[in-house]
Parts: structure tokens; sequence; C-alpha cells
């Protein structure tokens, strides 16, 4: 019989880099996601706040892997899910309802985010 051994040592400040790496390019995907939606002009847009200060990225949560993109406004929600309201075009001339959807699976942008996180994350991780 023939005993074979063996040892493994984790380089903890590297795995910690790769961690913090990857909670930086989350960041990072949510605020090029957000300028994205922001310049493909698909939000409503009367006075501009929908569009404007209420519309931030929420980075309380990254380091649990989770970031929100909030429209802090009260009628946010009631024009995002009605799609058959008829928008203004004047200002954002792509507004429409649901205008996340495109960035969404099935949606013309759905790899976006997907892209631009792994680019993000070897540039942050340096790899």
């Amino acid at each position: 019989m023939i005993k074979v051994g063996s040892k493994v040592k984790l380089n903890m400040p590297a795995i910690q880099k790769l961690t913090d790496a990857a909670v930086t390019a989350l960041e990072q995907t949510a605020e090029a996601l957000h300028t994205e939606v922001v310049q493909e002009q698909v939000v409503p847009r009367d006075t501009g706040l929908l569009q404007g200060e209420a519309f931030f990225v929420d980075t309380s949560e990254s380091k649990g892997g989770k970031i929100s993109l909030v429209h802090s406004t009260p009628y946010a929600r009631k024009l995002y899910f009605h799609p058959e309201y008829h928008f203004q075009k004047d200002e954002n001339p792509n507004a429409k309802g649901k205008w996340f959807d495109d960035w969404l699976e099935g949606g013309k942008y759905e790899d976006f985010c997907k892209k631009a996180f792994a680019q993000l994350y070897r540039r942050v991780a340096g790899l």
C-alpha cells in the first residue's frame, strides 16, 4: 500500500484581491448600465427628474453581490409598468415603458452587463 499526502495552502491576500476586484467591477458595471440607459434615451422625460438625480445606482449591498438601479420618484413604477401610455418624445425620442427590457434576457443588449463585467473585472483584477 502506498501512502500519498497533499497539502493545500491558500493565498488569502490574492483571494481577497480578486474578491475586491469583483465588487468593484460589479459597481462599475452598474454605473456603465446606468450611463447606457440614459444615453439610449429610453426613460420617459418631462422635467428630467426621472432620468436625472432621481435615477441612481445603489451600491449599499455590493459586497453581497447585489446592485440596484433605482428610480426614487413615486410615479416611476406607474410609468414603467404601463407601456401603453403615450410618452412624450421631445426630449427622449426612444421613451417607453419597461425601459430596461432591452438589457434583460431576450433584449437587444442582453449581453451588455455580462461583457462589461468581464472586461472591467479583468482590468481591475490585473488579469
